[in-house]
């Protein structure tokens, strides 16, 4: 599954920042997406996480936002409507 953020509805503006093996979206200088090739990392509320943690074989912490993160392997577990929903749920929960 490939991952395109310009089709996720809702956003508002971001920053992305590249480096060798990731991007990092960023709102005002903090970041709520991070891109790998086959994974993105989101915030995520740690009662949602832990939900989709036990649901999903795919879904397991971030490395880069720890507890406060989820990690996503882009595997087909999680529908393209259901990612959308987390990426949003990320950009409003970085202040």
């Amino acid at each position: 599954m490939v991952f395109d953020i310009s089709k996720i509805s809702g956003i508002g503006e971001f920053t992305v920042q590249k480096e060798k093996d990731r991007e990092l979206y960023l709102k005002n200088g903090r970041t709520f997406l991070v891109l790998h090739r086959n994974t993105i990392e989101i915030r995520c509320d740690q009662k949602l996480s832990n939900l989709l943690k036990e649901k999903y074989e795919s879904a397991m912490e971030s490395r880069y936002f720890g507890r406060g993160g989820l990690e996503i392997v882009l595997a087909g577990q999680l529908s393209s409507i259901e990612l959308a929903d987390l990426v949003r749920l990320s950009y409003n929960l970085t202040a």
